[in-house]
């Protein structure tokens, strides 16, 4: 069988490809999020109010901290906490540092040359690295890098249902909460309809496409799914309805203090505090 290939050139994915590609690999991202979840671990064994204090007060050091040294610290107890809760610390490094530079070094690289400060390095086109600026670039780099793992540790050892009951139990504001809940359930239901679109799209069209047809294409499938989007929204929020739904996040297992959950509790938030001591 001869592979269906698309777009003007031999050997290059068409726009049809990567765009199923790019919504396949979400969905498997979504997937193995929840599959981590349930794994044992040491995060994962916590109470979810736990877990979300001691997340934030973690944040909050790292963006009062003004020693480099207890920034890298904290990353290195992020990568540890991970390894004990079955995450592999490669995980956890490609997913923040491959998405850095396209964010964060947008903010980065103006601040190297334009922040006042003694030369540290001369470039061609009379460009000159200052060394606040790269002191300044660092900071940034690494806490955005920390914050973001802190974050994905968070979320990759939570279920979602069980983050929103938390958030709730926190007295977070149940319009807030709300929000957060139908935003998820829409976006994967939506990723889905998306991939059945395009892979639909994909197996009736035979040959090669060139780039005018690809584009129309893509224009038809987004046109009709904005359509669909609006049915499919109410169509979540009945669903929702009927499976008992009222407004509030209710999961099956309630919130109950352990005393693992006071320990680590008095050991994490010790090295919070600590940190924020030191670091400032």
């Amino acid at each position: 069988m001869t592979a269906i290939s698309f777009g003007p050139s031999r050997g290059r994915a068409g726009a049809l490809e990567r765009t199923l590609s790019g919504i396949t690999e979400a969905l498997e991202s979504s997937l193995f999020a929840e599959e981590i979840s349930g794994r044992p671990g040491l995060f994962q064994s916590l109470d979810a109010r736990v877990k979300l204090i001691l997340v934030l007060a973690f944040l909050i050091s790292v963006g009062l901290s003004r020693n480099l040294l207890i920034i890298v610290s904290i990353y290195c107890l992020v990568l540890i906490l991970g390894w004990r809760s079955a995450i592999p610390p490669s995980l956890l490094v490609k997913r923040v540092w491959l998405a850095l530079p396209f964010f964060t070094g947008l903010i980065i690289l103006p601040a190297i040359f334009m922040t006042p400060g003694p030369g540290l390095l001369r470039l061609p086109l009379g460009l000159v690295i200052t060394r606040t600026g790269a002191i300044s670039a660092l900071f940034l780099l690494l806490r955005v890098s920390t914050s973001l793992s802190l974050t994905l540790l968070l979320i990759l050892t939570t279920p979602w249902n069980t983050l929103l009951s938390a958030l709730g139990a926190l007295r977070v504001p149940a319009v807030f909460v709300l929000m957060l809940g139908m935003t998820y359930r829409y976006l994967y239901l939506l990723l889905r309809v998306t991939n059945e679109m395009f892979l639909s799209r994909k197996s009736r069209v035979v040959g090669r496409l060139s780039v005018a047809d690809s584009q129309q294409i893509l224009a038809s499938v987004a046109g009709a799914l904005l359509a669909k989007s609006l049915d499919l929204s109410s169509a979540v929020y009945l669903a929702m309805q009927s499976r008992g739904f009222r407004g509030t996040i209710v999961t099956l297992n309630p919130f109950r203090m352990q005393p693992k959950d006071w320990f680590w509790s008095a050991v994490l938030g010790s090295i919070a505090a600590l940190s924020v001591i030191l670091g400032r």
